[in-house]
């Protein structure tokens, strides 16, 4: 057999979403990320297209993060007939059926396109049967030529860059990079000896506040608000941003620096989430493990309300102010968020604090603008 690897670029190259590659090497036929390309809304149109290579034909999809664009066409994948394997880091796979259920639940509803049986249940159930789960640094042997291990990519728990050993050489797929250090995550690991690199690059021209700058920044947010006895609401996404706000958020209420008051995770997913991550403890950076050992509230401290029926989130509005209020989605596009903000903008004494990236033509960018 010819000793060669070719790589074709089906999506996350020349836009920043619907990340999806194929490597054909060693007789095989893998697949880096199966995911949603969105741009104003959570799926656009040209998703929803045939692939251009037939499905029933890979053997393996590995999966670098379980963030929809990286993800969220795994479905489709599967209505087309692909019964391959799925790979992927522990806490990706985890997080991946919360992920998945929550993008159906949107998605299905759309029957004029027949996603309802692109993202049916049973479809779902499937996708998680094919998926296994492994440790970083494990190595995965694929043939007796060519073996997988995956690395820390520090941009989500469980996020992995794909490095194929082949022939002597070295392929990585970065997937989704970190921004290290992390409040919860390990630094994102070094890499060396690579000799074709394939890499995430949408944040490659600036950089970003320090991790002390954003705590002191979300601190004194949060005093002014308290001062003029208003709402403090956060757009956010549910996966990553949610818990690293809750992160620093118990630092803030456990050390005194912020005054009492409510706070409300109002995001059914982001509860399920955050759930999860308490299930991966391990896969956290030393500081926020210490924290774990001697403080039995990180992501439940008191003055935390999780409202996870809807019951619950219309209740917030009776809750008299100061509060705080975290919901989804993070760009305004969609989620409890846009109740809120609806509620709580027209105030001058409530704040409105955008804790993510907001693509160009969403709610949140305009609001930003």
């Amino acid at each position: 057999m010819e000793k060669t690897a070719k790589v074709t670029f089906y999506g996350g190259t020349g836009t920043v979403t619907g990340a999806n590659f194929l490597l054909e090497i060693d007789g095989k036929k893998i697949l880096v990320d199966c995911g949603l390309t969105q741009g104003k809304k959570l799926a656009d149109d040209v998703n929803w297209e045939p692939f251009k290579y037939d499905p029933k034909g890979i053997d393996i999809l590995f999966v670098t993060h379980a963030h929809v664009d990286h993800l969220g066409r795994i479905p489709k994948l599967i209505s087309e007939g692909f019964r391959g394997k799925i790979y992927s880091t522990e806490p990706t796979r985890g997080l991946a059926g919360p992920m998945l259920e929550d993008t159906a639940g949107i998605l299905g509803k759309n029957t004029d396109l027949g996603l309802d049986k692109i993202y049916s249940e049973e479809n779902i159930k499937l996708v998680l049967s094919l998926w296994q789960g492994f440790p970083y640094h494990q190595t995965i042997k694929i043939t007796e030529n060519l073996q997988v291990n995956l690395l820390n990519a520090g941009h989500i728990l469980g996020s992995a860059m794909v490095e194929f050993l082949y022939n002597g050489k070295k392929i990585l797929f970065t997937g989704d990079l970190g921004n290290s250090p992390s409040p919860i995550l390990p630094d994102t690991d070094k890499i060396t000896d690579i000799d074709y690199l394939i890499m995430e690059s949408v944040y490659g021209d600036r950089n970003h506040e320090s991790r002390d700058e954003r705590r002191k920044y979300l601190e004194e947010t949060i005093e002014d608000n308290y001062k003029r006895k208003g709402t403090l609401i956060i757009p956010t996404f549910s996966l990553e941003r949610s818990q690293e706000l809750l992160f620093e958020l118990d630092a803030l209420v456990e050390n005194d620096r912020i005054p009492v008051m409510p706070i409300f995770l109002d995001s059914p997913l982001a509860i399920r989430l955050t759930d999860v991550f308490k299930q991966y403890r391990s896969y956290f950076n030393e500081n926020a493990q210490k924290a774990m050992s001697h403080d039995k509230y990180l992501f439940d401290f008191p003055g935390l309300h999780s409202t996870l029926k809807s019951e619950e989130s219309k209740m917030i509005g009776n809750v008299p102010n100061p509060k705080i209020v975290i919901a989804g989605s993070g760009m305004s596009t969609g989620g409890r968020i846009v109740h809120h903000e609806r509620h709580y903008l027209p105030d001058p004494n409530n704040t409105l604090l955008l804790a993510g990236y907001q693509s160009v033509g969403t709610p949140g960018r305009l609001i930003q603008e």
